[in-house]
């Protein structure tokens, strides 16, 4: 029985030895799985508004230490440089010269580890004023005012899946635009704004995008700013602009120098030999567009046409291109002749606007006649 008793007791010692070993054992991995340390330098939303500048001043680096894709391109904080943590110590070549520089790390919030690594390998390297805005971008975009910038391949992805966005070049239209722009994008320059702004969707939640040239340039954020102000609910920047478009997805385009469409005898007509050539030549060189009632347009038209009723064309006046003639056609010529009226008044800066002015009538194989008004 005493024997008995004292192998019991060993076999207790035993096996608490190995609970208290593997317990041990347990909490010596636990450092592994906790190795992140929160950097001893945070900062908050005011600190980094108050550093946020356009352009950044040159011993200021805000960095966002989030993936490049699909992160920081599809939104970042204005003027923040990408140095992935994970990239880290292949880019610090992108970091100032100037140990003393203040460097602002952020990332994905309070529970993204990425800023706070990053900011403690750029003080390894000697950096003197380093920075963690913990609460990073989700707390940026928090504000109301607020808006984010995009990468040239985020707005390229978007054009390419046709997503519904309205782009605008905020540059000086005849100095900058016409002399080459992303293609699709509309100008309204920020020193017009007021006059043009007619030319934003009426949607307060259509995705607006404001280009400029680059990052030195404050047009583009000015306008965005004036757009969210009006109400504007979904409101990018792309900040390095133009120059990085051409970098990245090559030749711009150029506002397209038409050839003038020979003009009729009334202001705004176009030549009736002119049209039928055009339609019988290049068809696809002109917007031609019927203005006609919608069951109008089902009876006939000519294969080309677009329907915008002229009740519907004060919405629609923002979608004419400025880049190829417009043709406004009808039956008799008198609501397309109020239709090219009507973009005189509200978009002046479309300049190769026409409408037929005539008797037109249309077969329901395409086929036209046209008779001069009475």
């Amino acid at each position: 029985m005493k024997a008995n008793r004292i192998f019991s007791m060993l076999l207790i010692v035993a096996l608490a030895g190995a609970l208290l070993s593997g317990c041990a054992g347990h909490q010596a991995a636990a450092p592994a799985e906790s190795a992140f340390k929160p950097f001893h330098d945070v900062v908050d939303m005011a600190f980094v508004e108050q550093h946020v500048t356009i352009p950044m001043a040159e011993n200021v680096m805000l960095i966002d230490s989030r993936p490049y894709k699909p992160k920081y391109i599809e939104g970042h904080i204005p003027m923040a440089v990408s140095i992935p943590d994970s990239q880290f110590a292949k880019m610090t070549d992108k970091l100032p010269a100037d140990k003393n520089a203040l460097l602002i790390f952020y990332c994905g919030g309070l529970k993204c580890a990425l800023s706070h690594k990053s900011a403690a390998k750029a003080e390894a390297l000697g950096y003197k004023n380093v920075k963690v805005f913990a609460e990073g971008y989700p707390k940026w975009m928090s504000v109301k005012s607020h808006y984010p910038s995009v990468s040239a391949e985020w707005v390229k992805s978007q054009m390419d899946k046709g997503t519904d966005m309205v782009l605008v070049d905020s540059r000086p239209k005849r100095k900058q635009y016409d002399q080459g722009h992303i293609p699709s994008a509309i100008s309204i320059p920020d020193m017009q704004f007021d006059e043009h702004k007619g030319q934003l969707p009426p949607d307060k939640n259509k995705l607006l995008v404001f280009y400029c040239g680059g990052l030195h340039c404050t047009l583009s954020h000015k306008s965005a700013a004036k757009a969210i102000t009006m109400g504007y609910t979904n409101v990018k920047v792309f900040a390095e602009g133009y120059p990085a478009w051409v970098a990245y997805a090559g030749k711009p385009a150029a506002t397209a120098k038409t050839t003038a469409v020979k003009a009729g005898q009334e202001e705004g007509s176009i030549d009736h030999d002119e049209f039928r050539r055009i339609l019988a030549e290049a068809p696809e060189s002109i917007l031609l567009v019927d203005v006609r009632d919608a069951e109008e347009y089902k009876r006939g038209t000519l294969k080309s046409a677009i329907n915008i009723p002229v009740d519907e064309l004060e919405g629609k006046i923002k979608t004419l291109p400025s880049d190829k003639p417009v043709v406004f056609i009808c039956g008799t010529g008198a609501r397309s002749g109020e239709s090219f009226y009507m973009v005189q008044d509200l978009r002046p800066e479309l300049k190769n606007v026409y409408y037929l002015d005539g008797e037109l009538t249309i077969g329901k194989d395409g086929s036209y006649t046209i008779k001069k008004p009475q």
